[in-house]
């Protein structure tokens, strides 16, 4: 009989049906998830393949067919799929979709597997009540769009119009302004490599106080302005210090070069493209629709998703300050993998706007809902706040305790009871697409099965499938346009030549041409390249390593005395290097005349191998009580995986140790008791070896007195008989003593009671040291005992090769 289908209930969501754990079946009661309850917030759990990603897509139908947007961070790629709707189920529809490599694994053609996977999601779709109307609804009941921040392949976002000045409201709210000019900060500083602490770094600091002295004003501030305004602030003074104390010009100038070649790099034109970063449109159509708007993030970098990141949250902070209050859910923020954005120690630029929005958003309607497979980089104490867990199969044991541990923190938040042996024991049992939802607004958690996704799980889009579905969308989209103004006026001296002459003893090497620059204007820019074999030894950490560097040091007029101080390293060897320009028609900006002489390469060569001692560091973590040190490049969850393989086995040969010892200690005791009498036939053996040797001993030492005392008394008399008595007295006594001392009892002569005690004694000794012995090699533990190995190059060792010029391509300005 043919499953029914799901009947719509206005405000729920309908998610999967009960599951039953001990007979592993699913059961017919639906899970109609409250909307509201997502206004406490929610996280999802689980690792790769528990079918985490099923399930939050099915949240995300739901909230669209309930008319709910939601703003959706994609770093991996997987919620693009939401697209991938096919209301009529034909065979056709998802061939272009389908994996033609899972199609040759297989055996099939691209339209034998198109049609089986139309089947199995159609079947799949109506096992839960579910059909191609309901595929059809949600299409109609929300607008959905890929955009891709810094690359054309989707919808181009504009996040420099973040640095435009905030609403009137924000402006006038000190904390409002305060958190949106942090994030714009942190999230740009974290664009070009700085990791600025918003109270001590001067560069957070200065740019702070611009983005506050422009936005009090209404002004709007650009990348250019920006840049200008760090080499010449329109205030002299910072706090009670003047400027030049605060932060010295020359090193201000150091900080506007760093964001001057961030915008003048090729790939940065694509962040200046598309419409502007805005929330609410974001969330709706001009006419007012809801949509389902998708960040893909997964082609950009880590520092630029970082960066945009960032951005974006102090975006919806300040969007959610200008809604009224609510208690309904009024729109979503969801994050698929937050790995790395909210972790429990560190401190990244998004993690300050991110636990702002976990405690405050709920008062204005805005859920947020994240989700990992790493559930130890997760802060628990920030996620206390969060209402609805949904967890499903963990990865390890540590995995399992720290999501318990997260549990019971949001429980104690919200005052419900917690059973934390029950819980461990469900999270035990979980199966792929098997889930315990725990609801603080529920009596008691629930296990389900999550109902087949209405969206083809494709996974990851590429950016040409990205393009191929939004490829409509853009043709309707007009591009921001971009003006020298808006980059900033070029001091570039254009040289209409092939490549420049220079003198000889110089030599010249030129890096490849992007692509996507060959048919633009070029300016090739110049920079001193060097190239080193660097040896790195640490003897006490048994670490000797050789690693080729390249140095990179950008050249322009003012920069002639910074010498390496502001160089780019790069490990390994520098790609694309050739002899000749690939770029026939590029310009060339100006060679600084000081490098236009052999002698000064030779000094800055000097300087290089001075800077290279002084300044670079391979930089290592070591588990001290392990002696394991990381390899160069390991990652974290590698090292991780090092440490509790080799605590596994240190621990192990440890208690093998033990138990070795142990047994050499019990043999003789096991043998001696499976010859023991019983302990009265020894007690008996004892009392009659202890009269005989006393008794053997007077025998011995009689005749002698008695002589010594006769021959005393004849020849001295009276006076010594005193004398005699007590010496002899004496004898006897240390005589006695000396045959008490060997009658004791002798250790072979143990009854069997008195070994079976010593026996049982070694082994509850045993056990002590093994607990003690597992306690020291805790994986929990020796995480928290990795500290960083600073080794320095060996100077001895330090060969650069002769310095060149190196020409760089960008784009041109102006």
């Amino acid at each position: 009989m043919a499953e029914p289908l799901y009947v719509e209930k206005p405000g729920k969501f309908y998610l999967g049906k009960d599951y039953d754990l001990q007979a592993g079946k699913t059961g017919n009661i639906p899970l109609q998830y409250d909307a509201k309850d997502l206004t406490t917030h929610g996280v999802c759990v689980g690792m790769t393949g528990s079918g985490k990603t099923g399930l939050c897509l099915a949240l995300l139908e739901e909230a669209a067919l309930n008319g709910i947007p939601a703003i959706c961070i994609d770093p991996k790629g997987d919620l693009t799929n939401l697209l991938l709707t096919f209301p009529q189920l034909r065979p056709q529809d998802f061939r272009p979709w389908v994996d033609p490599s899972e199609a040759t694994r297989r055996g099939l053609s691209l339209d034998d597997l198109a049609a089986r996977t139309a089947s199995m999601w159609k079947d799949g779709l109506a096992q839960w009540g579910q059909d191609g109307a309901r595929i059809q609804r949600f299409k109609d009941a929300a607008d959905i769009a890929i955009y891709t921040p810094g690359s054309s392949a989707g919808l181009p976002l504009s996040v420099l119009q973040s640095f435009a000045a905030p609403a009137t409201a924000v402006r006038n709210d000190p904390e409002a302004l305060g958190d949106r000019i942090a994030s714009s900060v942190s999230g740009l500083l974290a664009l070009v490599g700085i990791e600025a602490d918003p109270l001590r770094s001067r560069e957070h600091i200065l740019l702070s106080n611009l983005l506050d002295h422009a936005w009090r004003a209404g002004r709007d501030l650009d990348m250019a302005t920006l840049i200008r305004d760090i080499s010449h602030p329109p205030f002299d003074k910072v706090g009670v210090m003047d400027l030049e104390s605060f932060y010295p010009a020359k090193e201000r100038f150091a900080l506007s070069m760093s964001l001057n070649n961030l915008l003048a790099s090729p790939g940065f034109s694509a962040w200046m493209q598309g419409e502007p970063l805005n929330i609410q449109r974001l969330l709706y159509t001009e006419a007012g629709k809801p949509r389902l708007a998708i960040l893909s993030i997964a082609h950009l970098s880590d520092a630029e998703r970082m960066f945009f990141v960032t951005l974006l949250l102090g975006e919806v902070l300040a969007w959610i300050r200008a809604q009224s209050g609510t208690s309904s859910l009024r729109a979503l923020l969801y994050m698929d993998e937050v790995y790395g954005y909210f972790p429990p120690s560190a401190n990244p630029p998004s993690k300050v706007p991110m636990l702002t929005l976990l405690k405050q958003a709920r008062a204005f309607g805005l859920g947020v809902l994240l989700a990992t497979q790493n559930p130890v980089d997760l802060d628990y104490k920030g996620l206390s706040n969060a209402g609805t867990w949904f967890l499903g199969r963990l990865q390890t044991e540590r995995d399992k305790m720290r999501v318990l541990d997260g549990l019971e923190g949001a429980s104690a938040a919200a005052g419900a009871r917690f059973d934390r042996s029950r819980m461990e024991k469900i999270l035990s049992g979980l199966g792929k697409r098997v889930f315990l939802v725990n609801n603080v607004h529920e009596d008691q958690p629930t296990v389900i099965q999550s109902r087949w996704a209405m969206s083809y799980l494709r996974g990851p889009l590429t950016r040409d499938q990205i393009s191929q579905l939004m490829a409509d969308r853009k043709s309707q989209t007009p591009k921001a346009a971009v003006t020298a103004t808006d980059r900033g006026s070029s001091n570039v001296h254009a040289i209409p030549t092939d490549k420049p002459l220079l003198p000889p003893g110089l030599k010249q090497v030129f890096l490849s041409c992007k692509p996507e620059l060959k048919n633009t204007a070029v300016t090739y820019q110049p920079a001193l390249y060097g190239n080193a074999n660097l040896h790195f030894v640490d003897t006490a950490n048994k670490f000797d390593a050789w690693q080729p560097h390249a140095f990179i040091l950008p050249l322009n007029d003012e920069s002639a005395d910074d010498n390496w101080s502001g160089c780019e390293v790069v490990v390994g060897e520098l790609s694309g290097v050739n002899g000749e320009p690939d770029c026939p028609t590029a310009q060339f900006a100006e060679l600084p005349s000081r490098f236009r002489q052999p002698k000064a390469l030779i000094q800055m060569r000097s300087e290089l191998k001075d800077y290279i001692y002084q300044s670079l560091r391979l930089e290592l973590r070591k588990c001290l009580p392990l002696n394991l040190t990381a390899q160069p490049g390991q990652s974290d969850e590698d090292f991780r995986h090092a440490i509790e393989q080799e605590a596994a086995r240190q621990s192990t040969a440890e208690i093998t140790r033990l138990g070795t010892a142990l047994e050499e200690k019990l043999r003789p005791l096991e043998i001696q008791k499976q010859q023991q009498p019983s302990g009265f036939w020894v007690g008996c053996k004892r009392v009659i070896k202890l009269i005989g040797r006393f008794l053997l001993r007077i025998a011995l030492l009689l005749p002698e007195i008695l002589l010594r005392m006769a021959d005393l008394y004849l020849n001295k008399g009276r006076r010594y008989r005193k004398v005699l008595t007590q010496r002899q007295l004496d004898q006897a006594g240390r005589a006695l003593s000396q045959s008490g001392r060997e009658t004791a009892r002798d250790p072979k002569e143990l009854t069997r009671g008195e070994i079976e005690t010593e026996i049982a004694e070694l082994r509850a000794q045993f056990e002590v040291d093994k607990k003690a012995v597992e306690a020291r090699y805790n994986p929990d533990q020796l995480l928290r005992q990795i500290e960083k190995v600073s080794i320095p190059p060996r100077k001895s060792d330090i060969d650069i090769n002769d310095l060149q010029i190196l020409w760089r391509p960008g784009k041109a300005k102006g």
